[in-house]
């Protein structure tokens, strides 16, 4: 605690609380309603006196701005004021759940407990990480509001993170980006979702964000200038219909437009649809909201046309978090590309606000029926409350139902249910019900036998076709993609192949005995790549099963270390690393490991990671998404000194490029003479093939270092015939 704050810091917080005052006047139905909220804010008050946070400010400050994120932009009431004012009483006070039910009532005391970190004494096999955010996500079984209030708090953090050291911001970026990010998105709240991957650009790449904020800035005018020429004959058409609307061009989010240049790998410059026009209408009481959006519809397609297979429907059939809008794209003047959203007030209202603006809606209407958001929150439910998964992997699987897009199959009755795009056959199956994708053999698709692996469709008709002898393959985890289908099969594999785990163990166990060695990680570290395994976990498994046998144990023993060391890289340990200090930095070689998933070279930024089984520490790219999954579910493993390359450069690094453009008589020969005369680059392999006129392929190459490669893509992309050239992301 500390001794108080000052004059400045009580009128700094008197200004935000009347703030947040002003927010709550359009939830407070009464002077109760008010007298509630003032009674958190002072309770919280005299529980925070004197604390500060690391920015120095009154610690109050984060709850009141918490509360005012809550109702301002969620659109949550009076009961989520109260838990946000008090949402961290419990954890950092004297004060309990129990004094919270004895004050507020049940209600206020569940949300703050499932608001409260967690704490205490975890599985061995578990992360804290994933722990916590496993019980945060119970919530969803009782409140979905303390799911928004965490997101609301997560938000606050996001935008005072320069305040915390480097470490920290990759750990709380990383569990942001792979976890509150997707989530938020989930849940509707797109506004948040577009501010919490910038913010996670910003302090993860804070040149590259900084260079797109400066370009989208720079370019305000010229496209400005665009979308009034763009808007004029809209306008004229929708005032002489009578609508009454609000239309706006809305600049894509600087994450967003980052993500495509790396994706594409392509410049700035090369991103043409910075923008899209967005028109919000006030619906008449008649015709219907949905006919409304076609009748504008109709009347932006005469007067621009539409590009073939890019109309959106989402009002017959909404998305999953409850997402309503028509948006169709059309030629514009110039030849460019132009994205139209078209909304109402109340689908722009649950567009924003997402969930609670969902919820409210649906409690003002007449129907009560079950729609697919609550069919999504009904199948986390079931997921969260599996007691065969441990929290990391219930975490990885989560991820997958929160960020994609969406597809509609029906069932042979004709019932539509909502899919993710590349979801199988397979995973149909384990929709409709765990037994049935435990016994699934094949599926007619349209009333055609088709495998149980195949891919499906957007309006797709399948059933599924089963048999009592079948059983889940190991395979199959390759093949589904979604949460449900993939814990149903990794729970029953893990039921038939605990057995041979146990087994394995004891057999490798008994076989090191017999040449004297003890089992440890460096032990594992050697063969579980020699056997083709990835984890020890499989390795075992395999053993026991009889599919691995160890008649070569003691070759694989004496053989030497793993040639993905890297001996020359070096850590450049900076005692004082995100905190204040004089920078001065010792340096001492290590031994790293490259990622394989993302195969880092020389100049590229990284990430280190110390694996807590082997204590190796694993580089990755600071793009690669592991790194992301790695510091949400195990942020204390995330190396907090900064590495970098040593000026070692003898060495050459595989990485692959791919390459596409016109074909014409000499290209390999130009290409050739480019990598090897110009550059003297080795290359593994070419392979290019060529129909109608048109060439693509990919080169393996040895580089020293991103420099170099750079510098080879940029002379290749002169060679005439040449439209895109890029490294490929392992």
């Amino acid at each position: 605690m500390g001794l108080g704050y000052s004059e400045e810091d009580e009128r700094i917080i008197a200004e935000k609380w009347e703030e947040l005052q002003a927010s709550c006047a359009k939830i407070c139905k009464n002077e109760e309603d008010r007298n509630f909220i003032k009674r958190a804010y002072f309770l919280a008050k005299e529980a925070h006196q004197g604390v500060r946070r690391r920015s120095g400010e009154p610690y109050l400050l984060h709850p009141i701005a918490v509360a005012k994120i809550a109702v301002d932009e969620i659109g949550l009431g009076v009961k989520s004021v109260v838990a946000a004012l008090l949402h961290d009483v419990v954890e950092d006070t004297d004060y309990t759940v129990e004094d919270m039910e004895r004050i507020f009532g049940h209600k206020i005391a569940t949300m703050v407990d499932g608001l409260t970190k967690m704490s205490g004494v975890f599985n061995a096999d578990t992360s804290e990480q994933a722990e916590y955010f496993r019980k945060v996500l119970l919530t969803l079984s009782d409140d979905v509001r303390v799911i928004l209030i965490k997101i609301a708090d997560r938000l606050h953090n996001m935008r005072t993170l320069g305040f915390m050291p480097v470490n920290k911001q990759i750990k709380i970026t990383g569990e942001t980006f792979h976890l509150f990010a997707p989530l938020a998105h989930r849940l509707g709240l797109f506004a948040i979702k577009s501010e919490l991957e910038d913010l996670c650009l910003k302090y993860r790449f804070p040149k590259d964000y900084e260079e797109i904020r400066r370009k989208v800035e720079q370019t305000e005018r010229e496209r400005s200038e665009y979308i009034k020429r763009f808007n004029a004959p809209i306008i004229e058409a929708l005032n002489r219909d009578g609508i009454k609307y609000e239309i706006s061009g809305r600049v894509k989010s600087i994450y967003s437009i980052w993500s495509k240049m790396q994706r594409k790998q392509i410049p700035f410059e090369e991103v043409y649809d910075l923008f899209a026009i967005r028109i919000i209408f006030k619906a008449e009481p008649f015709p219907s909201e949905k006919t409304q959006c076609w009748q504008i519809y109709s009347s932006i397609t005469d007067i621009y046309a539409p590009k073939p297979g890019r109309m959106r429907d989402w009002i017959s059939m909404p998305k999953t978090n409850g997402y309503e809008a028509l948006h169709v794209t059309v030629m514009g003047p110039d030849g460019v590309w132009v994205e139209v959203q078209i909304r109402s007030e109340r689908m722009d209202e649950i567009a924003e606000k997402g969930f609670a603006a969902h919820w409210k809606y649906k409690k003002a209407s007449i129907s009560q029926n079950e729609d697919e958001f609550d069919r999504w929150l009904k199948k986390i439910r079931d997921a969260l409350n599996s007691p065969n998964e441990n929290a990391v992997e219930f975490l990885d699987n989560f991820k997958l139902s929160l960020y994609t897009s969406e597809i509609t199959v029906f069932t042979p009755k004709g019932e539509p249910r909502i899919m993710p795009v590349g979801a199988t056959a397979l995973d149909f199956a384990y929709d409709i019900h765990s037994k049935i994708g435990n016994k699934a053999i094949g599926a007619k698709i349209n009333h055609k036998i088709e495998p149980i692996t195949t891919p499906i469709n957007n309006g797709d008709q399948i059933e599924i076709i089963t048999a009592d002898t079948a059983k889940p393959k190991a395979e199959w985890l390759g093949v589904v993609s979604t949460t449900k289908a993939k814990q149903a099969i990794t729970s029953f594999l893990k039921r038939e192949q605990q057995n041979n785990l146990e087994r394995g163990i004891k057999i490798f166990e008994e076989r090191l005995a017999k040449f004297n060695v003890k089992q440890s990680g460096r032990v594992l570290r050697k063969v579980i790549p020699a056997y083709e395994c990835t984890t020890k976990d499989e390795f075992y498994s395999k053993v026991g099963a009889g599919i691995i046998n160890l008649n070569d144990l003691e070759k694989v023993l004496k053989s030497s270390s793993s040639s993905k060391i890297l001996k020359f890289w070096t850590l450049y340990i900076d005692n004082n690393a995100g905190e204040k200090g004089d920078g001065n930095a010792q340096t001492r070689p290590e031994q790293f490991v490259r990622a394989e998933c993302c195969d880092p070279i020389p100049g590229d930024q990284v990430v280190g990671f110390r694996d807590p089984d082997t204590d190796e520490i694993i580089v990755h790219k600071a793009t690669c998404p592991e790194i992301d999954r790695l510091a949400s579910q195990f942020g204390k493993y995330i190396i907090k000194n900064e590495i970098k390359w040593s000026q070692h450069k003898s060495m050459s690094f595989l990485t692959s490029v791919e390459i596409r453009g016109i074909d014409r008589m000499g290209m390999l020969l130009d290409l050739s003479k480019v990598i090897t005369d110009d550059f003297s680059i080795n290359m593994r392999s070419v392979a290019i093939s060529s129909h109608d006129g048109v060439f693509e392929g990919s080169l393996s190459l040895y580089v020293r270092d991103t420099e170099s490669l750079n510098a080879l893509l940029d002379r290749i992309r002169k060679i005439k015939g040449i439209e895109t050239v890029k490294r490929l992301a392992n």
